[in-house]
């Protein structure tokens, strides 16, 4: 089975993203168009016991959480997920996690751009017609695609900003909504569903992995990062942290002040309309366009950095492994991720674009918990790293059952495009294998 080296080939790339940086850029990741709006889809499926089923969706993540925090902590490389599948299962597996975790993270910040112009046009009535449309998505990805070749330093600075700015109207949100439960001693008013379905739950589970996921975004960037072995596991559990506090507040919130959140298409700025008028709600929507420009920011940031590392280890065209003589970044993948992001949010809608990163994730989830046992067992006394996740080897076994339950709940028939994803990555492997062979 083939290694992926300690120390690949030089690359230039300076290690600028500290540790709370890093957790910023997890929680960034995390954090982006779910919030705002899968708290009233998951109160129409389950009801007041939505709340329990985000605490559950947080229990559930927390496993493949921690198998990526042992995993992650024996590498300090670009290529997250990529990187662990190709050396626990070898260049055929490492290239098909590549293209899922792309298909993946470039489908769901195109959903987020779209969402973005969506709100939009709650002050600019006209952000939703065809040309306007293109030029904001232009002009929203253009400026990220700028800041992020002209330096790591400056993409993880404007990702902190963007985190700590959409972290503001969730808690006012959080903090209003107990304000008007706590005063009008209201009951939860989403009426509940007397006894909801298993498939009603596992429905409102993989809608929530769409929420809890992208964590693995802030793994690519490895080589950027200051100390990747320690601080990835410290940044991925404070992250869940943070993310299962503010989702399941927000998520009682909501069934608890909305007459009929089952059917609100904006919930959280219902909430604040609820509590202190028109105002509130077009504050909280300010708050949602700067949170889904975030996770935009956070997104450029990091996803370059997987077909850099698919360049450097030889599965992908050199050219994506080229480095910016003055600014040290990958600025060749960073224009080529970019370019695909605004092509599918040009061509897509919210709806779609997420089912498709929510199949894709499970896939690498999948594939990510099933590598901590191997990576065991080929390295068992990897003094690299830095943290071990006690029983791990039933925690792997365990997150894998997960992906696997939740797949079942996926209609295929809308997902063809995830069948051409697997066909183009077995060509890509099929080609990289023959060069190998010839040369």
């Amino acid at each position: 089975m083939e290694l992926v080296t300690a120390n690949p080939p030089s690359h230039q790339l300076l290690r600028a993203i500290g540790r709370w940086s890093l957790v910023a850029l997890v929680v960034n990741s995390i954090i982006g168009s779910g919030v705002f709006g899968l708290p009233s889809t998951v109160a129409a499926l389950i009801g007041a016991y939505s709340p329990y089923a985000v605490l559950a969706a947080g229990a559930g993540m927390s496993v493949i959480i921690a198998c990526f925090a042992e995993v992650a902590s024996r590498f300090q490389q670009a290529g997250g997920p990529y990187l662990y599948a190709r050396v626990a299962f070898g260049r055929l597996m490492g290239i098909q996690t590549a293209w899922m975790l792309w298909l993946g993270q470039v489908a769901a910040p195109a959903a987020n751009a779209n969402l973005f112009v969506i709100y939009l046009g709650e002050f600019f009535p006209h952000a939703k017609d065809p040309v306007p449309r293109a030029v904001i998505l232009t002009l929203l990805v253009g400026l990220l695609t700028f800041i992020n070749i002209r330096g790591v330093r400056a993409g993880a600075q404007v990702s902190n900003l963007f985190t700590a700015a959409k972290l503001v109207p969730l808690f006012a949100v959080i903090v209003l909504g107990m304000f008007v439960l706590q005063h009008h001693h209201w009951m939860i008013a989403t009426a509940p569903v007397a006894s909801p379905s298993t498939s009603q739950w596992l429905k409102a589970m993989l809608l929530l992995v769409f929420a809890y996921g992208g964590f693995e975004t802030a793994l690519a960037p490895m080589s950027e990062a200051k100390d990747p072995r320690r601080d990835a596991p410290f940044a991925l559990f404070t992250a869940l942290v943070v993310c299962t506090v503010i989702y399941a507040l927000i998520q009682w919130v909501v069934v608890g002040v909305l007459p009929d959140a089952a059917h609100s298409q904006r919930p959280l700025a219902d909430v604040a309309r609820i509590a202190v008028g028109p105002i509130g709600a077009a504050l909280v929507a300010v708050g949602a366009l700067i949170s889904f420009y975030g996770y935009l920011s956070a997104k450029i940031l990091a996803m370059p950095r997987v077909p850099f590392a698919l360049a450097e280890q030889g599965d992908f065209p050199k050219a994506f492994a080229t480095v910016h003589r003055r600014f040290h970044t990958p600025y060749v993948s960073i224009l080529v991720f970019a370019a695909m992001v605004w092509g599918l949010a040009l061509i897509g809608d919210f709806k779609w674009n997420v089912t498709l990163s929510a199949v894709a994730r499970l896939l690498y989830y999948g594939v990510g918990c099933a590598a901590l046992p191997i990576l065991r067992r080929r390295n068992p006394e990897d003094a690299g790293a830095m943290f071990h996740l006690p029983a791990g080897n039933f925690f792997a076994v365990l997150g894998v059952i997960l992906c696997v339950v939740l797949v079942t709940q996926v209609d295929f028939r809308q997902s063809l495009i995830l069948v051409a994803t697997i066909a183009l990555a077995f060509v890509n492997w099929a080609v990289v294998a023959r060069r190998k062979a010839v040369g």
